[in-house]
This record gives C-alpha cells, sequence and structure tokens, in this order.
C-alpha cells in the first residue's frame, strides 16, 4: 500500500534564519499530504524588519503564489530567490519525507561566470543527469518500500495512515478529507468556546514516530460538532478547503476529521491563545496601537475574503462571512486578529443563480445584522449585497474596539454593540431598533478629539450606512488603517495627543 509522503505544515511564524547558509524550520507538525504527486514546500520572507517562515504541501503541477515549483524532485530544499513579490522572497521545493525542514542559501556567484560554466559543460551535465535521475528514481523507490513497512506502525503520530475499506474514521490534512484513515492522536484538553453548532476545545496534537520515542505535543484547537450539526461541519469544512482562503488574518486549518465511532465531526486549527475578541475586549483595555492592530488586520481579513483575486493576482472565489462578530474573530499572539467560525459562509461564485443564493436564508447573530438582512430585502441580483452586509458587521466589531481604547479618554466597562437591548436580541428586536428608530450605537464627541479616533469612526459610519451601496468596501477599510500607519508610530513616541497631527489623507473611494 502506498504512503504519501510526509512534509513539515505549519503557518506563516517569524524565524531568526538570516537567509544565510543554512536554516531548520522552527515547525513541530508533520502533515502527510494530500495527494500522490505533491512535494514539500518551505518560503522564507523578508520585509522590512520581519523575517517569516512559510512550510505546505503543493503539487509541482500547480502554480504556489504565482510561481512554477523548481527543482521540486530534489532531496534538499535548496533556496532560490524570487524577483517581483514585494519583499525579499524565497522558495524551495523537493520530494523526501521532511526534506522541507532544512533550507540552505546558496552564495551569490557572479551570473557571467555561471553562465560560461554551463555552457561549456552541458555535454557532461545531460549524461550526468541521465545517470543520476536513474539511480535517484531507483534509491527513492527502495526507500518508499522500506519506509511503507516502517510507516505501517500505528503509534505514528505524525501522519494521518491509510486503513482498509472497513475503517470507521476518516481524516483531511492540508485542505483534504482522506476517506478510511487512522484518527490523528489528539488529546483533548479544556473547552475554551461553545457556539450554537459546536463546542471549541484546547487539545494536545501528540508528535513521536515510534512507541519507544518520547512523545512531545502540538497545541492545537478543535471544534467538535455533534451529529445532526453535519451540515454546519460539512460547509465549514468545505471553505477551509478552498487553498485561496489561506491568510495571515483567517484562522490556520489544520485537518477535518470523521468520528463515526463517537458520532461527531471535527475541525482542527491552529490554538489561539489569547481567545476571542469578546473576551479579550472585556478583560483589557486597549491603546491606539493596539487599535490600529486589531482594526486594521480584521479589515484586512475581511478584504481578503472579498477579494476575487490573491495577493499573487490569481482568480480566487469571493467568500461571504454571513456572521461577523467579535466572538467569530480570534486574536493571535501579536495582537493581530484572525477570522473563524465559517459555518455559515457562502462562497460567491458568479455561477450560484438567484434561486440558489435565496435558499441561503436569514442567517447570522441578529445584532450584528444588516437592515437589508433583518428585513430579508438582500438584493440577490449582485453578490455584492453579501460583502455589503459583511462589512455593516464589520463596522459594529470595529466600534467595540474603539469602546476599550485609552485613547477615547474615559473608558467604561465592555459592552456590545446596541448594549440597551437584552442579551441576545431577536430580530424582532433589532428591527425596531435598526429599522424603525435607524439607530445606531453611539460615536460620543469626546472620541474624535484624538485624530485617529476620529478617521476610523469616520469609516465606522460609513460602513454601517443604511444604504448598501453607500458602504465602503473591506478593502477600502483596510487602506485607510494603512495610511495611519504615520500615526501609530508618532503614538509609540508620545500619548500625547498635541503631538498627533490634525489631518489625515483620508480615501474617499468605496
Amino acid at each position: 500500500m502506498k504512503i504519501k509522503r510526509l512534509c513539515k505544515f505549519c503557518d506563516v511564524r517569524t524565524t531568526s534564519c538570516t537567509g544565510k547558509g543554512s536554516c531548520k524550520v522552527e515547525c513541530e507538525i508533520t502533515a502527510i499530504c494530500p495527494s500522490d504527486d505533491d512535494v514539500c514546500v518551505s518560503i522564507w520572507r523578508k520585509k522590512d524588519d520581519n523575517v517569516t517562515f512559510d512550510t505546505v504541501c503543493h503539487s509541482p503541477s500547480q502554480k504556489l503564489y504565482g510561481l512554477v515549483l523548481e527543482d521540486h524532485n530534489n532531496s534538499k530544499c535548496e533556496m532560490k530567490e524570487r524577483k517581483g513579490m514585494g519583499s525579499q522572497f524565497f522558495i524551495c521545493s523537493c520530494s523526501v519525507d521532511e526534506c522541507n525542514e532544512h533550507v540552505f542559501f546558496n552564495s551569490n556567484m557572479d551570473s557571467q561566470v555561471v553562465a560560461v560554466i554551463l555552457v561549456s559543460l552541458v555535454p557532461l551535465l545531460v549524461m550526468a543527469v541521465v545517470v543520476i535521475t536513474s539511480f535517484y528514481c531507483y534509491r527513492v523507490y527502495r526507500q518508499r518500500q522500506a519506509s511503507s513497512k516502517r510507516k505501517m506502525d500505528f503509534s505514528d503520530a505524525h501522519a494521518i495512515m491509510i486503513d482498509e475499506e472497513g475503517s470507521d474514521s476518516s481524516s483531511t490534512h492540508a485542505n483534504n478529507l482522506n476517506h478510511n484513515t487512522e484518527l490523528l492522536p489528539i488529546e483533548l484538553d479544556v473547552q475554551v468556546g461553545k457556539g450554537r453548532f459546536a463546542e471549541v476545545y484546547k487539545a494536545k496534537l501528540k508528535q513521536g514516530s515510534t512507541v519507544s520515542e518520547e512523545q512531545g505535543f502540538e497545541t492545537v484547537a478543535v471544534k467538535i460538532f455533534q451529529y445532526e450539526e453535519y451540515a454546519s461541519w460539512k460547509n465549514e469544512k468545505e471553505i477551509f478547503s478552498d487553498a485561496d482562503l489561506r491568510h495571515e488574518n483567517v484562522l490556520h486549518f489544520l485537518t477535518a476529521e470523521e468520528r463515526k465511532v463517537q458520532r461527531q465531526y471535527w475541525l482542527i486549527t491552529a490554538y489561539q491563545p489569547r481567545g476571542n475578541l469578546q473576551e479579550y475586549l472585556i478583560h483589557h483595555i486597549v491603546n491606539w496601537h493596539d487599535l490600529w492592530l486589531l482594526g486594521g488586520s480584521l479589515a484586512q481579513g475581511v478584504a481578503h475574503l472579498h477579494s476575487d483575486h490573491t495577493p499573487c493576482g490569481r482568480y480566487k472565489i469571493p467568500i461571504a462571512h454571513r456572521d461577523i462578530k467579535s466572538s467569530n474573530i480570534l486574536v493571535k499572539s501579536d495582537l493581530t486578529c484572525c477570522l473563524c467560525d465559517f459555518g455559515l459562509a457562502l462562497r460567491l461564485d458568479n455561477t450560484l443563480s438567484v434561486d440558489e443564493l435565496a435558499n441561503s436564508g436569514q442567517v447570522g447573530t441578529a445584532r450584528y445584522m444588516a437592515p437589508e438582512v433583518l428585513e430579508s430585502r438582500i438584493n440577490l441580483e449582485n453578490i455584492e449585497s453579501f460583502k455589503q452586509a459583511d462589512v455593516y458587521s464589520m463596522a459594529l466589531v470595529l466600534w467595540e474596539i474603539i469602546s476599550r481604547c485609552s485613547a477615547i479618554g474615559e473608558v467604561k466597562e465592555y459592552v456590545p454593540p446596541f448594549g440597551n437591548l437584552r442579551e441576545h436580541p431577536c430580530v424582532e428586536s433589532m428591527k425596531d431598533s435598526v429599522l424603525r428608530d435607524r439607530g445606531r450605537p453611539e460615536i460620543p464627541n469626546s472620541w474624535i478629539n484624538h485624530t485617529g479616533i476620529q478617521v476610523v469612526c469616520a469609516s465606522i459610519e460609513d460602513c454601517w450606512d443604511h444604504d448598501p451601496e453607500a458602504r465602503l468596501t473591506a478593502q477600502c477599510v483596510a487602506e485607510r488603517f494603512n495610511d495611519m500607519e504615520y500615526l501609530d508610530k508618532l503614538s509609540e513616541r508620545s500619548d500625547s495627543e498635541e503631538k498627533i497631527p490634525e489631518e489625515i489623507f483620508v480615501v474617499d473611494e468605496k
């Protein structure tokens, strides 16, 4: 039975690697690649002073970040610089188990000298390649045969192993559900969240490739759906299965599993110890820098969902979240946001008919519903309508962040938007407040004494406009936050409002 390739597979992580010599990737998760032809990939980026590593499985037949994977048959991951990526960008690929854990940076050689050497050695190189490739293929074949026997050990915690036809479990890794496989060795720890459809647990993903090896673990989050919530699990799994969803402001997805014995469905993701944004705001007062990070990253995450192209320019299907609220946003260790809970999300495929869009129904949380959603009068002829409803919800979350920011002066206890209503208001109550009274959360005059807060409040008011067509796009909001970066740098030098300039360029386009 053929075993698929094992690769290091971690989200974007900061690193101390300088891009010279050789480096070891700081990644504890080893995943089995979903496709037979997948190879291991490592990506090293440097933008300003921020240096990161990214490790994935990927098919060499498909472009990654718009790039063709070169040298993917190598046994070592040898970094090559690619230009035009907006930052210093190195990528390597290789086809031996876990070969992307160690990467090698070649020293720069004079390109003309290299060209002369290559031209003069072409005949010898061709012959050498034929001989070496033949030997290499034979060697890899023998290694895989031996490896197949070793890795059938059930205790292997690094991979998802293939079982017989009668297995009662299945799992997916790196965006795919692999039926009839052994379950990952996960030990649930404590419950950290509970929603309408599922419970979320902090958990340990055990590591160690043999019974005798001491087992370490990777902390992960496990979202558990009961059997009757299959539809919600399936929708969220399919949203996560879109490779183009991957973004630093979207929760990093690891795998999904059908736990048929327990009659449960699991989603396994990265664990964010700071918890959700609502809980964070309840227990913390943020400063202007924190607000700039939280609000800007939230807008970037929503803009990525709504975009019809990846950062590399490749086409992607836009996604509407349809349940944006502070409890569906996680706070990362660097105090940026990442979106989670895609159980109600909708892929805005142009091929969807009006009837198919209408069948999606009135969904979301009443407190955060846009006026047109409360009325069930969303424009189904235009998929932008779903994005506009998301932007309204995002505006309420931005208001929540500002309400707990020290830059506004006196900071009161946390209250949700429309805090005068009961804890879980119904749709009819929200209709009275939002539609009949045209109510919105209060923005006191004292808030706009701070220049940055003034700009964010103006954006919020544009985003929760009663007319969906008048609202800003998430991308426009993200750009406004980017334009305020100089204010953030000034705030690091002084908390005095007098030292912050009173004017800022505001993007007008919607």
